[in-house]
């Protein structure tokens, strides 16, 4: 068996990564925050793919709570594969890729930039030809990250994009909760969901919940499974599950509830215990009393950033997980680290 994995490694990393980023990268995001309140966009577009667009959902809810602009996900198809550019005049663009490589995303924030937006990079490769591309580049200063499942340089993208909303809102709140997010994912990294190990063998398909942010989580939990364990994870939110696809969760099905402290805990956690009662092998992050088996949680004291402390909660276990199952996180099969489509 590994002693210890690159993704270990890196997961351990992610509170003093969000620190070094919170003080390396200020003036990028002074200056990107500035533009935004002085463009006072309509829209704001995003362009990612895989883990990268998952920390988009994120910060699509978060946007749309905190300042009220509409956020969509653009696809980047539509200026790589298909040629057209989009009427963003009046819209700013963020577009997020760890390497900053891949031609399609790169394609679509040229194609932004043509057409009139603001564009902001948020890459861990400041050099990269998405930063060339952008009006602004908000560094993550993560380091290399060698496990092929990305870690680090998701927490730091969606830190980086709540760090730019924290400045372009003025939310006092939110930027206090932002920095005390290296202590808090430090409890994150401790918390124990070991039982939920031995748990789930036997099982190659599972559901994982959400709501609102932590419905962003709940995707990016699910691709993990799959990448690092060879799990078919579906992520829903909790208010879909009951449109059709619960009808497979038959007795002994695990359901993982990743609920949040925000207006959806009550969603999230009613559906896990509800399914829980109908026989599902259910887990649960939050207190409140139910049939699901309780997980640990580190509460950040703000809702909006409550979700994130999930996902690294979630990477150690399901590093374990991988490892229990006799696999290698670091190198799932048929993947490579650096995804380029056009």
């Amino acid at each position: 068996m590994i002693d210890q994995t690159h993704m270990r490694r890196e997961v351990d990393e992610i509170p003093e990564v969000i620190a070094r980023f919170l003080t390396q990268s200020a003036p990028s995001l002074d200056a990107a925050a500035a533009r935004l309140r002085q463009l006072d966009p309509a829209l704001i577009a995003t362009v990612a793919r895989g883990s990268s667009d998952h920390a988009c959902s994120y910060l699509k809810y978060a946007i749309e709570l905190t300042v009220g602009v509409p956020v969509a996900s653009i696809g980047p198809s539509v200026a790589s594969i298909y040629g057209k550019d989009l009427r963003l005049g009046k819209a700013a663009s963020i577009a997020i890729s760890q390497s900053g490589k891949s031609p399609d995303i790169v394609g679509m924030a040229q194609s932004a930039r043509r057409s009139g937006a603001t564009t902001i990079a948020i890459t861990n490769t400041a050099d990269s030809p998405l930063a060339e591309a952008s009006d602004f580049t908000i560094d993550l200063h993560a380091g290399p990250e060698k496990s092929v499942a990305a870690t680090k340089t998701f927490v730091a993208s969606v830190v980086a994009g709540l760090a730019l909303l924290a400045r372009w809102s003025g939310d006092a709140g939110l930027t206090r909760a932002i920095e005390a997010l290296p202590e808090n994912l430090v409890k994150a990294v401790g918390c124990d969901w070991s039982e939920m190990i031995n748990a789930l063998d036997g099982h190659n398909a599972l559901y994982v919940l959400g709501r609102g942010p932590g419905f962003a989580i709940a995707n990016e939990a699910a691709l993990k499974f799959k990448e690092t364990c060879n799990i078919q994870a579906e992520s829903y939110s909790a208010a879909e599950v009951m449109h059709g696809p619960v009808a497979i969760v038959t007795p002994g099905y695990p359901v993982l509830g990743l609920a949040a402290r925000d207006a959806a805990e009550a969603s999230v956690a009613d559906m896990a215990h509800k399914l829980a009662g109908q026989g599902a092998l259910a887990f649960l992050t939050s207190d409140r009393p139910g049939a699901a088996k309780p997980l640990a949680f580190a509460a950040t004291g703000h809702p909006i950033t409550d979700p994130l402390a999930l996902i690294v909660s979630f990477y150690g276990f399901v590093e374990a997980l991988s490892r229990h199952r006799g696999l290698n996180p670091d190198v799932p099969p048929a993947l490579k680290k650096v995804t380029e489509t056009v």
